[in-house]
């Protein structure tokens, strides 16, 4: 699921939006039915299998898999035909309804509530349903634009989560709002491996000690949810049959299904699965199975390879390798015969030799396919390294650097620097466009809706967080500046800003930036305490005034946690935010955009995004600084 629409409709920020589409639809757009809001925009996107959606049916997907089955149809006909009849509904057109809520939420590794997650006050409201500073009010009271496609209920629900799980090594925000937190290993009391497509070497971590106390390795974390659920699973669930949705995805056919953008719902053309809308496919699904399968190589890489990007392989040989080299299952189960995953160095010797970047005879393979497309020779990039194949033992000796792969469309090379696109120019691959060539005009309606047919400036759009009647100054000199929140400085990449290093080094707790400029306006000095606040929430920092910040502008470093002395906030009665309390979703439609070449869905590469630079906040003074610490009674402070 792409979490930027997900949040925007389960954290109910869609009820807070202020920002009319008309404010950012072209004065050229052709004739259409545009007069809608963001939310709608994104449910259609959804419905026409643009993008995915989580939850999918209204409907429990189990109880459809039943159905379907007892129709003799198959997934796509039938849940299209009830699609259309209105006896099964899509969960994105009332995300407040009771049935569409997601109920659990697992956390791996991400500060989604103390970092990530745009509009935080809004995520404690309403999925967490505790103690928020939005200052808001929602459409039903404040009025503006009401959507059309998403069902409107006048209460918007508070605490949406049942259960909210974090694994991580360390105590950050979102550990503090979690129900449970699963401690787990650092860089090194674990094996792992780590790479990334901004440097050439595969890294590995290894565990130079054990995991301290109760902690876990991530691998070892996830395998006892598998066993453990594994065992209670046939309680409740057997082998059930799971109807799943599919957007169309980039690299697939599927990329091309809508050379015009017709709403079925609307019936401007019929429900298709996998072509005016996702497709529904039928998955089996054994609950019992579930830790057996986690511990082993499945079998359809025998039976369809592996791939990417539109290309795939044949891998028999590999997954030989990987049961000669991590060993067999014996035991009488679903994994009888597999290759096993048992430790995390089973798991890492699985992708080292699976993908063309570590595996030389892989990436001639994978090079090999290419050309069935092209029509040209590309696998020069890879025979001189065909014989080479890095395992875990390889990169805890040295990092090593990775094989050219179609994957990527630079090259790994002793004589060309890795760069972006390199083989489109010089092996003359088609770009992944609708042209095959670098594209600069996007034909699409939506695009052209929008004014964004060719690269543009767009000028900022006001999202009126500063007005509303909380905004109270009461004579007391102020400022109204645009937050931005730029990486970290003081943390993140070598340490956390929770490190009492890292917290010596700066101010020894959340700071905001500002010029001298605005400074002097407001009446600060450095070192000051401030609020800065909006319709959204508010945050309480240390003020740094330099000269090197542009009048107009306040930057808070992201990732600076609520919990290292943070006092009260005077405008919301609880203790002050961290940096997206101020901050919320505002989704842009010409992100929505799928079925059309490059712009279709694929997961981590083209989405929704949190556009959210032109946030303003009022920036004050505080004139107490209150820890919420409530007194001592003299009668408790004698006892």
């Amino acid at each position: 699921m792409n979490s930027t629409s997900a949040w925007y409709a389960h954290t109910d920020q869609w009820r807070y939006e202020q920002l009319d589409v008309n404010e950012i639809l072209s004065p050229t757009a052709p004739e259409g039915d545009w007069d809608a809001s963001l939310i709608d925009y994104n449910i259609r996107a959804e419905r026409m299998g643009w993008l995915p959606s989580a939850p999918q049916l209204k409907t429990n997907p189990l109880d459809v898999g039943k159905a379907v089955k007892a129709s003799g149809k198959t997934a796509a006909e039938y849940v299209a035909e009830k699609l259309v009849s209105g006896d099964l509904e899509m969960s994105c057109e009332d995300p407040d309804d009771e049935a569409n809520w997601p109920r659990n939420l697992f956390v791996w590794r991400s500060n989604l509530l103390g970092s990530s997650g745009k509009g935080h006050e809004y995520f404690i409201k309403h999925l967490l349903g505790t103690d928020n500073g939005v200052m808001g009010k929602d459409l039903g009271v404040e009025g503006g634009r009401m959507p059309k496609e998403a069902k409107w209920h006048p209460e918007a629900p508070e605490g949406k989560l049942d259960l909210l799980v974090t694994i991580d090594f360390r105590m950050s925000t979102t550990c503090v709002y979690s129900d449970i937190v699963l401690p787990t290993a650092s860089w090194y009391e674990k094996d792992d491996m780590n790479t990334s497509d901004m440097h050439p070497f595969i890294h590995p971590l290894q565990a130079a000690v054990d995991p301290a106390y109760e902690s876990r390795s991530d691998w070892e974390i996830f395998k006892g949810l598998a066993k453990k659920l594994s065992e209670i699973a046939p309680e409740i669930l057997g082998v059930e049959t799971d109807i799943v949705q599919l957007p169309l995805l980039h690299d697939t056919p599927m990329e091309l299904a809508q050379d015009q953008v017709k709403d079925w719902k609307k019936g401007e053309c019929e429900l298709i699965p996998g072509k005016t809308a996702p497709n529904y496919i039928a998955v089996e699904r054994d609950y019992s199975q579930i830790y057996d399968k986690f511990t082993s190589v499945g079998p359809l890489l025998d039976k369809l390879g592996n791939g990417g990007k539109g290309i795939n392989w044949n891998t028999n040989i590999e997954v030989q390798h990987l049961r000669d080299l991590n060993g067999v299952v014996l035991e009488d189960t679903v994994a009888k015969g597999m290759a096993k995953l048992d430790t995390a160095i089973d798991a890492c010797e699985m992708i080292l030799m699976l993908a063309p970047e570590t595996n030389g005879e892989v990436a001639v393979k994978a090079w090999h396919e290419l050309e069935k497309a092209t029509g040209r020779e590309h696998a020069h990039l890879a025979l001189p390294k065909e014989d080479e194949k890095i395992r875990f033992r390889d990169i805890a000796a040295q990092p090593r650097k990775i094989i050219s792969s179609p994957t990527w469309s630079g090259i790994e090379s002793e004589h060309v620097s890795y760069n972006a696109g390199y083989t489109n120019v010089h092996e003359l691959i088609p770009w992944r466009t609708l042209t095959g060539r670098q594209q600069l005009y996007q034909d699409h309606l939506w695009m052209l809706a929008f004014g964004e047919g060719f690269c543009s400036y767009r000028p900022p759009v006001d999202l009126k967080t500063t007005k509303g009647d909380f905004n109270t100054e009461e004579g007391q000199p102020h400022v109204v500046l645009n937050f931005i929140t730029p990486h970290q400085k003081w943390g993140i990449h070598s340490t956390y800003s929770d490190n009492l290093h890292m917290l010596t080094l700066n101010r020894g707790g959340p700071v905001v930036w500002v010029s001298e400029v605005d400074a002097k306006t407001a009446g600060l000095v450095d070192n000051d305490w401030v609020e800065a606040y909006n319709a959204n929430g508010a945050l309480v920092a240390r003020v740094v005034v330099s000269q090197r910040m542009k009048t107009g502008t306040i930057y808070m470093y992201h990732a600076q946690e609520k919990i290292v002395n943070v006092p009260g906030s005077q405008k919301t009665g609880i203790r002050g935010g961290i940096h997206n309390s101020v901050t919320r979703t505002t989704v842009k439609p010409t992100h929505m955009i799928g079925g059309y070449a490059q712009q279709s869905y694929g997961f981590n590469y083209y989405g929704t995004v949190g556009s959210n630079r032109d946030e303003f906040v009022i920036v004050r003074k505080m004139n107490k600084v209150d820890w919420l610490d409530t007194p001592l009674t003299k009668t408790e402070a004698a006892e």
